[in-house]
């Protein structure tokens, strides 16, 4: 499974980009109000940190403008997706921008019919949003399991994208899910790295190398 970012913030791409975990970033209206940065300079710094996907989103709600929009947007580097929402305005705008080339986000779903409709689209990938779900008591980790069976059954191309993750127990899940991709929070891409029995070993083995009284020649 790819693991995407989901933020605007450089300064930790720079640093998560820096592990090779980083295979693309995802954006939304949201993050960038919390760069505080205009959303043309911030992506393509973004888009020149990764050479993976960047999802910038549109904002417009009506096609013709979702697509004037997107076109502005597949400007700014070779590797934006186009962000649109799960609307039939936004699926129309997903038609037309796939059939031109370029990547396409859908964002913001909840169902598996939702789901086959943006696949019908020529959606490059598709976000479902599990922590989201599981907050109204609906089980985000089989919209998951639902997509894949449709997708592997119709052969569609579509990535699943695993996005709204909050917790490491999300990304673990949605790989086994058969998630294509998860788009994750940096601080919880940095959670996984963590287990309290690693930590032990790692005392363990520090404390019993001071006794050597050696050190490793650099």
């Amino acid at each position: 499974m790819k693991f995407f970012i989901d933020t605007a913030d450089t300064d930790e791409i720079r640093d998560l980009a820096a592990t090779g975990m980083v295979d693309g970033v995802t954006t939304n209206p949201s993050l960038i109000l919390k760069s505080g940065r205009d959303i043309a300079e911030v992506t393509a710094e973004i888009c020149s940190i990764v050479s993976g996907p960047v999802s910038a989103e549109v904002t417009a709600t009506e096609a013709d403008r979702m697509i004037a929009e997107g076109r502005s947007l597949a400007r700014i580097a070779d590797n934006i997706a186009v962000k649109v929402p799960l609307t039939w305005d936004g699926l129309r705008a997903c038609k037309v921008l796939s059939g031109e080339g370029h990547m396409v986000n859908v964002t913001l779903c909840f169902s598996a019919a939702q789901a086959l409709l943006a696949a019908k689209a020529g959606a490059t990938f598709i976000s479902p949003f599990i922590g989201r779900l599981d907050d109204i008591g609906l089980d985000g980790m089989q919209l998951i399991a639902d997509i894949r069976q449709i997708y592997d059954n119709a052969l569609f191309e579509t990535q699943i994208l695993a996005a709204s993750i909050r917790t490491v127990n999300h990304v673990q899940d949605a790989a086994k899910a058969g998630a294509d991709v998860a788009t994750i929070p940096p601080g919880v891409l940095r959670k996984l790295a963590d287990h309290p029995l690693t930590d032990k070993g790692l005392d363990t083995f520090l404390a019993d190398w001071a006794k050597t009284g050696q050190s490793i020649k650099t």
